[in-house]
């Protein structure tokens, strides 16, 4: 039985929150868009979270991560991420508003230029983070340089509670049961939002990196009921297993609400996309250039190179083709990052043009 979107929100109102964004987030229709490929095309502006200009879809997690750091009495909170991190920066906004101290371990998966630092990296410089960069040695890849500097926070954070501080830790993307709830939420918000205006969506796109977002979206999902089909687009390569992590953080979720006449079966409710990461994470593809000048000369919109300039390409993708039938109800949700759009050149891709002077 279908549990309803009040019923939902009481559930997640026992939980420990901290109050970061600004929700809900808006919700409208691309109109040039949804002309041209004959859908009712919205997008869902979890770039406009807040708590400052550079929000994104990791508040929403954080809120509830946040919520239960500050229930702990905790002083320090460590995360992890690349150079660029969308969820790092917001991790960092997220302490810095409850007067935490933030302490960050990113992979140099781009490799730094201390004399040109710029875009996540920048900003979480400017907030005053703890920020250790883990390079990559000769023959190591993303992860290996991920699971180190997880070895090294965990000797930090192990060094500061025995000198009486106190730490709290959250995983990469904050993809943990706990901050997955945020995005239960999510989905019940969008939901009353199109409800409000007599929609339903019959697909939703988002990028995926670390599953956290997709666990929620389809968590929420399967709670209501609802007929969607999630796309879940790849930003890194992924294999099948990928699908039944998500699922199984999906049923943690829903085990954090104490729900557990509803299951997540990885075949039937989850849908992964796999074709739009290439070349590999934080490197663009031609596609993904494409979209976000597309998408910012037909609706005056950014999405990122990282992460939902490729979810929008595959969007598209599956428009041009008519593997979304004329008359469907879409839902792009936008997770932010077009901080990226600053970084390193290798990150952000070919967008230059000759430029016209005139004297």
């Amino acid at each position: 039985m279908p549990y309803s979107t009040n019923e939902v929100r009481a559930l997640l109102a026992k939980k420990a929150k901290y109050e970061l964004g600004f929700f809900p987030t808006p919700l409208h229709r691309l109109d040039r868009l949804s002309e041209e490929f004959h859908v009712d095309l919205y997008m869902k502006r979890d770039d406009f979270s807040g708590r400052n200009l550079f929000g994104g879809n990791k508040i929403r997690k954080l809120e509830y991560l946040m919520g239960e750091a500050v229930k702990s009495d905790a002083e320090y909170v460590f995360t992890y991420g690349a150079t660029e991190s969308n969820h790092a920066m917001q991790t960092v906004t997220a302490c810095r508003r409850a007067g935490l101290k933030p302490i960050i371990y990113l992979t140099a998966v781009v490799p730094v230029d201390e004399q040109d630092i710029r875009s996540n990296l920048l900003l979480d410089q400017i907030m005053g983070a703890e920020i250790h960069i883990v390079r990559l040695r000769p023959g190591e890849t993303e992860d290996d340089g991920d699971a180190r500097g997880e070895a090294l926070a965990a000797a930090r954070s192990k060094e500061l509670e025995e000198q009486g501080h106190r730490c709290y830790n959250i995983p990469m993307g904050g993809a943990n049961a706990l901050g997955s709830l945020g995005f239960v939420e999510g989905y019940v918000e969008m939901t009353e939002q199109l409800a409000a205006i007599g929609r339903e969506a019959d697909y939703i796109f988002h990028a995926t990196g670390t599953a956290g977002t997709m666990a929620g979206l389809d968590a929420g999902r399967k709670l209501l009921g609802a007929g969607t089909q999630v796309i879940s687009v790849n930003v890194s390569p992924k294999d099948d297993t990928y699908r039944v992590r998500a699922a199984a953080l999906a049923n943690n979720a829903l085990d954090e609400l104490g729900v557990t006449d509803v299951r997540l079966d990885p075949e039937t409710d989850t849908w992964q996309e796999k074709n739009f990461y290439l070349p590999g994470y934080e490197k663009p593809s031609p596609e993904s250039t494409k979209a976000i000048r597309y998408l910012s000369e037909q609706e005056g919109i950014f999405v990122d190179p990282v992460y939902s300039g490729k979810a929008f390409a595959a969007l598209l993708s599956w428009l041009r083709t008519g593997k979304i039938p004329a008359g469907s109800t879409v839902v792009f949700w936008h997770t932010g990052g077009a901080t990226a759009l600053f970084a390193e050149q290798e990150i952000v891709g070919d967008f230059y043009q000759k430029l016209i002077y005139e004297d």
